[in-house]
């Protein structure tokens, strides 16, 4: 198989790590094709018994960055959010968890949010998540645990005010104690 060939094989889950990423279908569209192209360009950058899955969710994955960084955004979470209009499927139930997943999903920090996808539905190893987001294999793991925890919270105990996770839903309000 052409290393031509074997990108394009691939251009199905890159569009779903990109749609999970940007939570915007023309977008994700667009990284993707973007991300097609750099592969394409330098081919010879790729070590040819390596993982081009890894190499190319890499790429991707620096892409969108960079036009995070351009768009002056770091994360998804204001009102305007794709996600927040989206539509569940009339009368199906499943359509309502896989919504509310996708809201918690978009909660998160965005490095959380990275691990997650790679590793529980990317299927990647911890060691090829590690390479793909350069940081060390024990950053992903400890990312990857708070992203699992904070979306055990979020899926049982649903978002707070102001996008607070965790801790601060136990926390007792103040007791105010006047001077006699």
């Amino acid at each position: 198989m052409s290393f031509e060939a074997e990108v394009i094989s691939w251009l199905p889950q890159l569009r779903r790590y990109a749609r999970a990423l940007t939570g915007d279908r023309a977008w994700a569209d667009d990284l993707v094709q973007d991300t097609a192209e750099r592969a394409l360009a330098r081919w010879s950058a790729f070590r040819p018994n390596s993982n081009l899955r890894a190499w190319l969710l890499t790429i991707l994955r620096h892409l969108y960055i960079d036009q995070l960084r351009g768009r002056r955004e770091i994360a998804v979470d204001d009102e305007s959010a794709p996600w927040r209009n989206l539509e569940a499927p009339h009368g199906e139930v499943d359509g309502l968890v896989l919504r509310d997943l996708q809201r918690a999903l978009y909660c998160l920090p965005v490095e959380q949010r990275e691990v997650l996808l790679l590793v529980c539905v990317e299927e990647l190893s911890y060691q090829e998540a590690s390479k793909a987001l350069g940081v060390p294999i024990g950053t992903v793991m400890s990312r990857l645990s708070r992203a699992r925890e904070h979306m055990r919270v979020l899926m049982t105990e649903g978002p707070l005010e102001g996008g607070a996770v965790g801790l601060a839903r136990k926390v007792p309000p103040l007791k105010v104690v006047r001077n006699p």
